[in-house]
């Protein structure tokens, strides 16, 4: 049986799972490894709040050990990294969190990345896994839209993105934008268009070292 990179979308909401498999495009190539992008039902609408990502870790772990048999590595799509570390412990395959991929990825590409968040109160958690990370130096700041993420499909949302982007890029000085939602998924093609610097969309990053590993582990 040949086994798929697993990416969960820690929320209920298939429109987002919807998104991030449409993200997913640019790695299905013939002959490449498959991507399987699965919901985890049991989650809440939208991952937003610090109970929200302690409350999906167990039953983000107990998905992921329904999966372990066709499963070459995990990927947790979404920007809190929910259960990144209780997951690692829980399995033998590799695990990836969008969150830290994103920066990993984003600090190849300049000195200094900014991160578009969704709403102010998603700032301080992030940071909180910025400086886990020991990566704060390298942050130049992060920007709300002020959208929740059933409203990320709204008319305005681009506009939004575009004028935060606008923001890290000029007044923090950042050389890099990582979106910090998956349910973002969608606008990193225009949005680096508009801003004319790389974007960084975090479900892309993370799958792309989960391929490069699983073909390096053979």
């Amino acid at each position: 049986m040949q086994r798929s990179i697993c990416v969960i979308n820690p929320n209920s909401s298939t429109t987002v799972t919807a998104g991030i498999d449409a993200a997913m495009a640019p790695f299905r190539r013939a002959g490449a490894l498959p991507i399987e992008c699965v919901t985890l039902e049991a989650g809440p609408p939208a991952i937003q709040t610090q109970r929200d990502v302690d409350g999906v870790v167990m039953p983000l772990v107990a998905l992921a050990r329904s999966l372990e048999e066709r499963a070459s590595a995990f990927v947790i799509a979404c920007f809190s990294d929910p259960g990144l570390h209780a997951l690692r412990e829980s399995t033998t395959k590799p695990v990836f969190g969008i969150s830290e991929s994103a920066a990993l990825t984003a600090m190849t590409l300049g000195q200094t990345f900014g991160v578009i968040a969704i709403l102010p109160t998603s700032i301080p958690r992030h940071l909180r896994g910025w400086g886990a990370m020991g990566v704060l130096g390298r942050v130049a700041g992060e920007v709300a839209i002020g959208l929740n993420v059933a409203d990320l499909a709204g008319a305005d949302t681009l506009s939004r993105m575009i004028d935060a982007g606008r923001r890290l890029r000029d007044d923090h000085g950042a050389q890099v934008v990582v979106m910090g939602c998956a349910g973002m998924a969608a606008f990193q093609r225009p949005l680096q268009d508009a801003l004319a610097m790389p974007v960084v969309e975090p479900s892309q990053a993370a799958v792309a070292m989960a391929v490069g590993r699983v073909m390096l582990d053979g």
